[in-house]
């Protein structure tokens, strides 16, 4: 008889664990423990399923040519048992059992394993609100929830929802309900939704979000939800007013589930998730824990910590399986890589955002730049704005986040390549990148934001994001605002208390330059910006600061130029 392996979890991490382990020894004896029915899904296509995009759910639960994974197809094509609808109750490590029990007829069986592979995942959190149980406050994890989604939303008059949480879900779900034709309001308790990005690439999604009709309310703890059992409309009182709803998504984030592996006695690390090592293994040398369930260790940050996400579980999990056969494999760690669709806008990110570096105490530079994806002149091109962060001390690339309806992920790719080979601006800036006008400009902008990195790093230039700038216009600072664009740039919209000198002009008219006064430069993507800097420093005027990303990452009030 082969080694014998039990896996506890049927999703994402655990099927993959379970389908490597079979690849690489043909004689282990492979079992699946799973809780729910449904098995190896792509839990990530759920909002798309509940929008109609995906037509049937079964396309969530097939491999690419339309095969079913289910029991019947582990077992013929993987040879791997699955007991589906069967709880794991506890681990007996010193015998080295499973104990598990069946959902239907509470039977109860030992397994016993040589090897053994958790990948539980992570349950939704459930913050203490009143009247978080009523009728129509769903939450978003399994199929079955989808489902009851789809159907609601897509009867012919669909509800208006409140979702509580601006994260991953509560983002996707918000343009599903969009797509169903109901109206949505998203409430954050933290100042800006999608937390994982700084407050000024936040408040450009935010922005868009209202463009196309989302109400969206930040910095406001929910207090209550208010209805009776049985009521079709919820009132979910918060600090900032009550919104009444046909249905309250509470989407506020996931935590590990580590009830097993904690009664078991396996060590559970500061992020919340089962500690493990690069080998994914436990604090028990023949225990496994991937997947949402499993503590991570951050490349950058050098800290371990929580990351959600199914492309990590399903990586975590190929590890856990080559390693529980014999066959040794590292896992190198998370850049906390993310990808977003938000309605016809794309949001990537990766490596540390200014904000969690100043947490952590790391000096860094960042640079806010905007370009088209394709050239001006070819048909298609999409404005992007990226914004990159780098470490003082050594220049080295840490952080990139992106949005806007142009190929951000392209270019989030490139730089999550950069910062796993902890290449500095200066390489980044080097890089031999592809380019054709189909797909690039000839100076891509991700080369474009390491340029102005360096320039930042090397005291050429200085830049002040929109954020800062909002906030020095709201405590009633003294600025002069210089908009070098031009007229008739101008007149289509401006930031409020602009004076409009045009690139061309500058040369003549530096003099009504104030050189006493803080002076701030735009203009579409602030590249005249930077033209107008150096003209002016020329001149001596060397107190001139760039508006990073100009006035194509400008989220705030504009006026029409006078």
């Amino acid at each position: 008889m082969g080694i014998r392996i039990v896996v506890i979890g049927g999703v994402a991490a655990g099927p993959k664990a379970a389908a490597r382990a079979r690849r690489l020894d043909p004689d282990a004896e492979i079992t699946i423990v799973e809780k729910d029915e449904l098995l190896s899904y792509a839990g990530c296509g759920l909002p798309y399923y509940i929008s109609g995009l995906v037509q049937d759910r079964r396309q969530l639960m097939t491999t690419p040519i339309g095969v079913l994974r289910d029991p019947k197809f582990f077992a013929q094509v993987k040879d791997i048992r699955v007991l589906n609808r069967t709880k794991a109750v506890s681990i007996d490590r010193e015998v080295k059992e499973v104990v598990v029990e069946s959902v239907d007829s509470g039977e109860v069986q030992r397994l016993p394993y040589d090897k053994l592979i958790l990948a539980t995942g992570a349950d939704p959190v459930e913050p203490p609100i009143p009247g978080k149980d009523l009728q129509n406050v769903w939450r978003l994890k399994q199929v079955e929830d989808a489902d009851r989604f789809r159907a609601k939303l897509q009867q012919p008059v669909c509800p208006s929802v409140v979702i509580i949480g601006g994260g991953l879900i509560g983002m996707e779900m918000t343009e599903a309900v969009v797509e169903c034709k109901g109206a949505v309001t998203v409430v954050e308790m933290l100042p800006h939704v999608l937390p994982m990005i700084d407050a000024d690439m936040a408040s450009l999604v935010e922005k868009h979000m209202r463009d196309v009709g989302v109400t969206v309310v930040t910095g406001a703890r929910v207090e209550r939800m208010e209805g009776n059992e049985n009521a079709e409309a919820v009132r979910v009182v918060t600090t900032k007013g009550a919104f009444d709803a046909g249905l309250v998504l509470l989407s506020v984030g996931v935590r590990p589930n580590v009830s097993l592996a904690r009664d078991a006695g396996l060590l559970i690390g500061a992020s919340g998730g089962i500690h493990v090592n690069e080998y994914m293994q436990t604090t028990d040398r023949d225990i496994y824990a991937a997947g949402d369930c499993a503590e991570k260790s951050c490349s950058i940050r050098g800290t371990e910590c929580f990351l959600p996400l199914g492309s990590v579980a399903n990586k975590e999990g190929r590890v856990a399986g080559s390693n529980a056969v014999g066959h040794i494999e590292r896992f190198p760690g998370v850049l906390g890589s993310t990808a977003l669709k938000v309605f016809d806008w794309n949001v990537g990110r990766a490596g540390l955002s200014v904000e969690q570096a100043r947490d952590l105490g790391i000096p860094v530079i960042s640079a806010t730049v905007a370009a088209p994806d394709r050239p001006h002149y070819y048909p298609g091109n999409k404005p992007i704005i990226l914004k990159l962060v780098a470490e003082k001390s050594n220049r080295r690339l840490i952080g990139i986040q992106g949005v806007g309806p142009g190929d951000v992920m392209k270019r989030v790719d490139v730089a999550i390549t950069a910062m796993a080979a902890r290449m500095t601006v200066d390489d980044v800036a080097n890089l031999d990148l592809a380019y054709a006008p189909p797909y690039s400009e000839a100076m891509d902008v991700l080369i474009h934001g390491a340029n102005v990195l360096r320039n930042k790093l090397d005291g050429l230039m200085k830049g002040i994001t929109s954020l800062e700038l909002q906030s020095m216009r709201t405590r009633g600072e003294d600025i002069f605002l210089l908009d070098v664009r031009s007229p008739d740039e101008h007149q289509m919209g401006a930031i409020p208390g602009s004076t409009l000198i045009p690139l061309g002009a500058l040369r003549s008219r530096a003099g009504e330059i104030p050189r006493d006064r803080r002076v701030v430069a735009y203009c579409k993507t602030s590249l005249r910006a930077w033209e107008g800097v150096r003209i002016l420093a020329g001149q001596g005027i060397d107190n001139v600061e760039i508006l990073d990303g100009g006035f194509l990452a400008w989220p705030y009030e504009t006026v029409h130029g006078v």
